[in-house]
């Protein structure tokens, strides 16, 4: 079965903006606009992942965060808050209560994509594909190796984790400071052209015996993983 992802948010364009982006990514999508109403939904069948926002009429998601902390049946489901509240103590809050992770508004929807893919990994990775392939390359996430052309491409933890990153999302360009949240976290506070020395050292590993780079360089925005790369091979 694909993972079941719900969304608690009282924004309807957000709402079929993640909706469809997760669609598109084989989960299975349930959304409803109210706190009183996702806790009633809950009772009834637990998804594998949640999408919680902060503000929200009926229940606040603070309050329902906690609320499904306490019960034994839904202590352990993965929650992402969703919020507008972008302070440190409320971000602290927030995870106190249990949430984990905390996504602040506006935010990249391939970048929460890719938080929503970490966090099943983690927690759930019966979900997750253990294995990422496109054109030569495949990526072994369990045994943490890469292959290409049966050639063992040999990746420091920082290259693996980029390509990892940029493969599960192929085809979306990410800025460097998305990069930088999604390879090395938000707490991780270093320059952003480190991004461009890693993705240099990412290319040369993959691209010995001259071959076609997989790695596309959008000029004034980032990175993406080309899925077009195969078809000049």
């Amino acid at each position: 079965m694909n993972p079941r992802v719900m969304i608690v948010e009282d924004e309807e364009p957000l709402t079929m903006l993640l909706r469809y982006n997760l669609e598109a990514e084989g989960y299975e999508v349930d959304s409803v606009a109210r706190g009183d109403e996702a806790e009633v939904r809950l009772s009834e069948a637990t998804p594998d992942l949640i999408l919680l926002d902060w503000m929200l009429p009926g229940v606040s998601g603070i309050e329902l965060c906690r609320r499904l902390r306490a019960k034994r049946e839904t202590e352990r489901l993965p929650i992402i808050m969703l919020t507008a509240r972008g302070e440190e103590g409320e971000r602290i809050r927030g995870l106190a209560t249990g949430a984990d992770d905390y996504v602040v508004k506006p935010f990249s929807v391939p970048e929460l994509v890719a938080r929503v893919k970490s966090l099943l990994r983690r927690t759930k990775p019966e979900h997750v594909s253990r294995t990422l392939k496109a054109g030569d390359i495949e990526l072994d996430r369990e045994n943490r190796r890469v292959r290409r052309q049966l050639r063992e491409v040999h990746l420091g933890p920082t290259e693996f984790r980029l390509l990892e990153f940029l493969m599960q999302s192929s085809g979306r360009v990410f800025t460097r400071e998305q990069l930088l949240d999604g390879v090395w976290g938000r707490d991780v506070y270093i320059d952003e052209r480190t991004v461009d020395v890693h993705v240099g050292r990412l290319r040369k590993a993959l691209n010995r015996g001259r071959k076609p780079d997989p790695i596309r360089t959008v000029r004034g925005a980032g990175y993406s993983f080309d899925e077009t790369f195969s078809r000049a091979s």
